[in-house]
């Protein structure tokens, strides 16, 4: 008996695991096909190289592309690394969103929004445009947020300006050169699901993230000077829902406040 709860653990963890594959199985698609201006509902999966349509059981998120080797049960072209990569990353994000927050309405937003971030990211990485329906749904969580800690809702609002009315400025005055006007919407809606202490938590230390990681990349891979943003904010205001609250708060100690 005194393993039940052990195993209930772990097959709740296994549950959101799998969960969290699946889900991103379906932001490969919208990865693959957002930029193409392609249906994701009308449209079957498909081979991209020899147009062969995927049967159920070439679908499988992760198991799939091990068990074909990474490549096309027809064609045997090599399938892009990035989908096992993004189905795997976003089972192990809802996995640490969980782990932190349990089992309540927190985790279930901010896993909804790390797998819109992961995709996100994915699309500016590639292409520097951040879809809009992405902030859309972000800012329906926000409001979802909002809603469920009205008392709050100050913090919220406050949020949702406290970094997007700096950068529209910012933005406004480069024509654009400085930020991208996705950046700014990203942070606003962002801005709205963390309540601005988060927000600006989330914005040093994406921008410490594109500074450094970016210069890195410049340096050892010769990638041009131009800058896609969203990847780096996306990684700090994910970093911000997980450990946000705790740097603030050590923050604040260490200033004996």
């Amino acid at each position: 008996m005194s393993d039940f709860p052990t195993l209930m653990n772990f097959s709740i963890y296994l549950l959101i695991f799998l969960y969290g594959i699946v889900i991103g199985s379906f932001l490969n698609v919208l990865i693959c096909r957002i930029p193409r201006k392609e249906s994701v509902v009308h449209v079957r999966s498909h081979c991209e190289a020899c147009g062969y349509q995927l049967r159920w059981f070439d679908m499988i998120p992760l198991f799939s592309y091990i068990f074909l080797g990474g490549r096309c049960r027809k064609c045997k072209q090599t399938i892009s690394i990035q989908h096992p990569l993004v189905e795997g990353l976003n089972g192990v994000l809802y996995l640490v969103v969980f782990w932190r927050y349990g089992l309540c309405v927190e985790t279930l937003l901010f896993c909804l929004l790390g797998s819109a971030l992961l995709a996100l990211s994915v699309i500016d990485f590639k292409t520097y445009e951040i879809p809009v329906g992405f902030q859309y749904f972000i800012g329906v969580l926000g409001v979802v947020r909002v809603l469920c800690d009205i008392t709050n809702w100050q913090e919220y609002v406050i949020g949702f300006f406290a970094v997007s009315a700096v950068l529209a400025i910012l933005y406004y005055a480069s024509r654009g050169a400085a930020i991208g006007g996705g950046d700014v919407k990203l942070m606003a809606v962002c801005g709205l699901l963390l309540g601005w202490k988060l927000i600006i938590v989330a914005f040093l230390v994406g921008c410490i993230l594109g500074s450094v990681i970016h210069l890195l990349r410049m340096r050892i891979s010769g990638e041009n000077h131009v800058l896609a943003m969203g990847p780096y904010l996306s990684a700090g205001v994910m970093l911000a829902v997980l450990w946000g609250q705790w740097f603030l708060n050590w923050y604040i100690s260490f200033l004996g406040l």
